[in-house]
């Protein structure tokens, strides 16, 4: 069993930045690719990032590359995601989750994650 904790979302303006952390702790978390997702009100849920535990390979959703950038910090069991120049459309519940992909990937799709956090409020004004 994998426990994800997310924090760091809250109100910010456009055009500034918020750090998203995402705590991972439980059996073999390293093991796993952790990506992040979020969703917007009345909208489904979507990829964003993800990454192998150990920093080596990233995935990005492609109309996010450039703005947000996914990392780790191994000694303290959490993933990073840095978002910039903030957008109103940024506004969504940011999910991290924990799995693995077929052959050594990194996807983005949902159905790879087996371990979800409880997620965190990101709320961009205009």
């Amino acid at each position: 069993q994998v426990q994800l904790v997310e924090s760091g979302g809250r109100l910010q303006q456009a055009g500034g930045s918020l750090r998203l952390s995402c705590a991972a702790s439980g059996r073999a978390f390293s093991s796993y690719n952790i990506a992040w997702f979020r969703q917007a009100p009345e909208k489904e849920r979507e990829f964003v990032a993800a990454i192998s535990w150990n920093g080596g390979d990233t995935n990005y959703a492609d109309s996010l590359k450039g703005r947000f950038t996914i990392s780790t910090d191994n000694a303290k069991n959490t993933v990073y995601l840095q978002m910039g120049s903030l957008k109103p459309e940024d506004t969504a519940v940011y999910y991290c989750a924990a799995g693995s992909s077929p052959f050594g990937t990194i996807r983005g799709r949902q159905g790879d994650y087996a371990y979800w956090g409880q997620g965190t409020q990101v709320t961009v004004s205009s």
